[in-house]
């Protein structure tokens, strides 16, 4: 099979373990072929963690998951040096974290202090850790994909707008509908039945099916980063990114709603996750759709929205489809 054609059969794959959430499972795409890191919000059991466990399984990769907590340390997530004694006498060694995977699941990432959120900032931005004035490169496919919960605040700690603006795109996660929730009961009883049968029948058990390999999303990423962006497009990427800077100049009621705009990393984030998108749509150039399709997610959690905003209830979606609407297509 062809790189697309794989990346799309693990596309499948993810989607016959997470029932009605396409638009988490298309974003996860996103955020892996544009080598980025991710923020999934959601309340609690709309499949948030699932949705980062069934892309880990069906790719061959290192998975990892740190529950974040209060008493949590960072020696807890980027590791330590220990002591180590042996016949020829001591030293120390480094033993590396929980961060040292492919695939790291940083759940509930906003019940941790500031001091253990930061432990994720040089390796997210840097893919490095560095322990005891030792730098420890991580691995070529690394990608943090954190979540949190959007209502709870009790016992939490609000990421920085530093740490919020190292993930490439802040995924929201919406309660399923109806017909999609029954074919969740479903799911969740067939998976159970089948693992009953495992340990009752010895062999009963389907074979797994092999995981995707490494190579094809470097080849896939290889292909997005050949993607034609035409000069208009570019421009109208960095013009949505300046209007959040200079609202006044898009119309009175942006200036009312935004306080702080997007830094440059928005423009950089709209590049990668415009010519993934085109790239997993087919195309081999980007249009103005796939700005618009990704520009929610990638500029929602980069805003800073005035006390008035905030006051009557706008929220950072509304702003960006404000934007949107003010900016003239290419």
């Amino acid at each position: 099979m062809g790189t697309m054609e794989q990346i799309q059969a693990l596309k499948e794959r993810m989607q016959q373990s997470i029932i009605g959430q396409e638009a988490v499972i298309d974003r996860l795409l996103i955020g892996l072929l544009a080598n980025g890191n991710l923020l999934l919000e959601g309340l609690p059991g709309l499949a948030k963690t699932r949705a980062v466990k069934a892309l880990a399984k069906n790719m061959e990769c290192d998975y990892s998951r740190i529950q974040f907590t209060p008493d949590l340390l960072p020696a807890d997530v980027t590791g330590t040096e220990m002591y180590f004694q042996s016949d020829t006498g001591g030293q120390f060694k480094f033993q590396p974290g929980p961060i040292f995977a492919n695939i790291v699941l940083a759940d509930e990432i906003n019940r941790a202090p500031a001091k253990v959120q930061a432990a994720l900032l040089e390796a997210m931005e840097e893919r490095q850790v560095t322990v005891a004035g030792t730098t420890h490169k991580m691995a070529p496919l690394f990608m943090v994909l954190a979540t949190q919960n959007p209502v709870e605040q009790e016992g939490t700690y609000p990421l920085p707008e530093a740490q919020m603006d190292r993930f490439l795109m802040h995924v929201r996660i919406e309660y399923p509908p109806l017909a999609d929730e029954i074919e969740v009961i479903r799911l969740v009883r067939r998976e159970e039945q089948a693992a009953l049968m495992a340990q009752t029948e010895e062999g009963g058990a389907e074979a797994p099916r092999p995981p995707i390999a490494q190579d094809v999303v470097f080849d896939a990423r290889r292909e997005i980063a050949a993607l034609h962006c035409a000069e208009a497009m570019e421009t109208y990427m960095a013009t949505i990114v300046q209007a959040t800077r200079t609202p006044a100049e898009f119309g009175d009621t942006l200036a009312k709603w935004i306080e702080i705009g997007a830094s440059p990393r928005a423009s950089l984030a709209l590049d990668r996750c415009a010519r993934t998108h085109a790239w997993l749509a087919g195309r081999d150039y980007v249009d103005p759709e796939d700005v618009r399709a990704i520009a929610p997610d990638v500029l929602r959690h980069r805003l800073a929205l005035s006390y008035e905003a905030q006051g009557t209830g706008v929220s950072a979606d509304q702003v960006v489809a404000e934007v949107l609407a003010q900016v003239a297509l290419p």
